[in-house]
């Protein structure tokens, strides 16, 4: 099947399906609004869900999504994440450590996270809280503005591009190819041309701006990619290759952007409509790193993740076969009463062990500790300034893609 035609948008109208059919994909724009009704029913009635017409098995329930994420062995990654991309054919990963599975990913994933270390994440805490307060300041006055637009998209694209060493000249540039990365075509989806060009540009952005850190090296994290060194198994000292330090610094862009921004987005939205527990935030900050938790847990930003079954699988009556494609849905995980009492309510309060809105086992986000921190900031700064608000629901804006859940525009009143 070709990108193009796995990216079109269809719904359970489809007149070969009865009206009550229990019916999903990730490209399906009648659920963009609410897919937990949907989702429910697949923990249900059909926790071990058969897709025909995109040929996908669809994982619902935490207990199985948390277990996938474990058994890297069974459950690949290394034929694609993203369901339009992936086909038997193993993908190109580049640096890409999503697309790699062990012992390759190992080995890389231990040279870059001696470049994304927690020292590096935390010289970035006084900066992020100095750019929340310029983007909000900016907002004083203004009876109504939007929380996505002109807050949450523009936090997490200009931090990465600190974190980077990106050139401060440079940034608007970088957060307007970082922006079109994102774009959707009407009946394509999100690989387009605007996608494909704007990918290739950062690519070659980035490509050279770590030719130069070889040369000049500073203090920032794309030098400490190209520098980073480990010994492998034999002993012999490996550093990254060129496309490589790239393609993490791809990657780490494409994937710290667009799921702290619908993690900001979301949090605009809920605490906009439980406004009780938004005044015990304002009362006592400490409730919010908590409440950033819960608020990965009951709206995934990124509520789909795909994998690639190596052997048979049996769960709950049937038969996954090898090589299946196999979607995690994180975004289901998250409201599974058997992991999460009540877990339709939205509670600041709520105690958990952990969810998987990060993921779990050797594909844990990377960049966990910096979203958490972008996302409390985030809050933390808010709060200060606007300690109430409204959301305007009539032109609030979903985005929706195979991945990727939240708003692009979230107006609020002040």
């Amino acid at each position: 099947m070709s990108n193009s035609s796995a990216n079109q948008e269809h719904g359970p109208s489809d007149p070969k399906r009865a009206p009550g059919d229990l019916y999903w994909d990730p490209f399906d724009k009648s659920l963009r609004v609410d897919p937990h009704s949907i989702w429910r029913r697949l923990r249900d009635e059909a926790p071990a869900y058969y897709n025909e017409r995109y040929d996908f098995w669809a994982l619902s329930r935490f207990a199985d999504v948390d277990s996938a994420h474990r058994d890297s062995k069974t459950f690949s990654s290394a034929h694609g994440t993203v369901l339009e991309l992936m086909t038997q054919n193993l993908i190109r990963s580049d640096g890409m450590m999503i697309f790699l599975d062990p012992p390759e990913h190992t080995q890389l994933r231990r040279l870059i996270s001696k470049a994304f270390t927690p020292r590096r994440i935390a010289t970035l805490e006084e900066s992020v809280r100095q750019l929340c307060g310029e983007l909000l300041d900016a907002r004083r006055g203004e009876d109504s503005w939007d929380f996505v637009e002109q807050f949450g998209a523009i936090l997490p694209a200009t931090v990465i591009a600190t974190l980077l060493g990106v050139p401060a000249t440079d940034r608007e540039q970088v957060r307007g190819m970082i922006d079109q990365m994102f774009h959707i075509e009407p009946g394509v989806g999100m690989i387009n041309d605007v996608s494909i060009v704007a990918m290739a540009g950062l690519h070659e952005y980035i490509g050279d701006l770590a030719e130069d850190r070889r040369v000049h090296p500073k203090d920032d994290m794309l030098t400490d990619l190209v520098e980073a060194e480990i010994v492998d198994g034999a002993g012999v000292p490996r550093t990254l290759t060129h496309l490589e330090s790239v393609g993490f610094a791809v990657l780490l862009v494409s994937a710290g952007t667009e799921t702290v921004a619908r993690l900001i987005g979301w949090a605009g939205l809920l605490l906009g409509t439980h406004p009780d527990q938004r005044a015990e935030l304002v009362a006592d900050g400490s409730l919010i790193p908590n409440a950033i938790e819960e608020l990965l847990r009951y709206e995934s930003p990124s509520p789909v993740q795909g994998r690639w079954s190596t052997a048979d699988v049996e769960l709950h009556g049937q038969v996954i076969p090898a090589d299946s494609k196999v979607l995690l849905l994180t975004g289901s995980a998250g409201r599974d009463d058997r992991a999460f009492p009540d877990a339709d309510r939205f509670d600041i309060h709520r105690q958990m062990d952990r969810h998987v809105s990060f993921g779990y086992g050797i594909h844990l986000c990377l960049g966990a500790a910096l979203a958490r921190m972008e996302g409390r900031i985030a809050v933390e700064e808010t709060l200060k300034r606007y300690p109430t608000w409204e959301v305007d629901r009539e032109h609030a804006v979903l985005l929706f893609t195979s991945t990727v859940r939240g708003f692009s525009q979230l107006p609020i009143l002040v």
